[in-house]
C-alpha cells in the first residue's frame, strides 16, 4: 500500500462503472461478452474460438476490445458499442445500500468508464443512484482512448477540474489504477475474482486500498452527514 490522502479528505470520487458500481456476478457482463464475440465473428469472418482468441488478445494489447477493432480493423467505435450494449438491463435491481453509502460521502462524484455514456446512464438508473453523480466521463470524452491510457485520465482531470491528490478512484481492474496513482489520486481496488484479467497489476505497488464490498467500505470511511 502506498501513502495517500485519507478518503475523508477527498474533494472528488471517481468510480468505474461495470463490475464496480454493480457486482461482477450481476449478470450484465455475461450478456455483453458473447455479443462482443458475435460482433467480431461477423465483422472479421472468424469462428467462435478464433473470435474469442482475437478479442482477449486485443483487450490486453489495447486496453479495450473497441480500441483494438478501431485501430486494427477500422471499425467505427459506436457501431461496436451500440451492438454489445443491446442487452437486458433488467437484471440490475435498485441498490439501496449503495445509494445510502453514496449519500454519506461528501464531494463530487463521477463515473469514468470505457463504455458509452448511454450505457452508463442505463446502469445508474437501474441501480437508482443516478442523482449522486455530477457527470459521466465516457470513452468519447476520452477521445476513444481507454483506461489505462494516461491521456484518458489527463482529459478527465482537465475536463472536470479535479485536484488529483484530493481525488479517490475506485476500480475493479487493478492495472487501470496505475495512471490514477501516478497523478496522485488515492486508489481503491474493488477485488474482482470472476475475471482473471482484473488482477493484472495488482502487485505493482500503486494500490492504496483493497476492498471486497464497495457500499460497506464507503460506510466505514465516510462519516454520517
Amino acid at each position: 500500500m502506498g501513502s495517500a490522502t485519507p478518503p475523508l479528505d477527498a474533494e472528488a470520487w471517481v468510480f468505474d462503472l461495470d463490475n464496480t458500481l454493480y457486482p461482477a456476478g450481476a449478470g450484465l457482463f455475461e450478456q455483453v461478452e458473447p455479443r462482443m464475440g458475435r460482433f467480431i465473428e461477423e465483422r472479421l469472418g472468424l469462428d467462435a474460438e478464433g473470435a474469442r482468441r482475437v478479442q482477449k488478445q486485443g483487450f490486453r494489447d489495447h486496453g479495450s476490445t473497441m480500441r483494438f477493432l478501431m485501430l486494427e480493423h477500422g471499425i467505427a467505435p459506436r457501431d461496436f458499442l451500440d451492438y454489445v450494449h443491446d442487452i437486458d438491463y433488467g437484471v440490475l435491481k435498485p441498490d439501496q445500500q449503495l445509494d445510502a453509502a453514496l449519500a454519506r460521502i461528501a464531494g463530487r462524484k463521477f463515473v469514468f468508464t470505457n463504455a458509452a455514456a448511454n450505457h452508463a446512464r442505463r446502469v445508474l438508473d437501474r441501480l437508482g443512484i443516478t442523482h449522486h453523480f455530477t457527470a459521466v466521463f465516457d470513452i468519447a470524452d476520452a477521445d476513444w482512448q481507454p483506461k489505462p491510457m494516461r491521456a484518458a485520465y489527463d482529459r478527465l482531470v482537465a475536463q472536470q477540474d479535479l485536484d488529483a491528490p484530493r481525488t479517490v478512484m475506485i476500480e475493479d481492474i487493478a492495472r487501470n489504477l496505475a495512471p490514477a496513482a501516478a497523478l496522485g489520486m488515492t486508489t481503491v481496488w474493488l477485488r474482482n475474482n470472476r475475471h482473471g484479467w482484473a488482477t493484472d497489476g495488482a502487485e505493482d505497488g500503486h494500490i492504496d486500498h483493497v476492498i471486497d464490498d464497495l457500499a460497506g467500505w464507503l460506510r466505514r470511511v465516510a462519516p454520517r452527514r
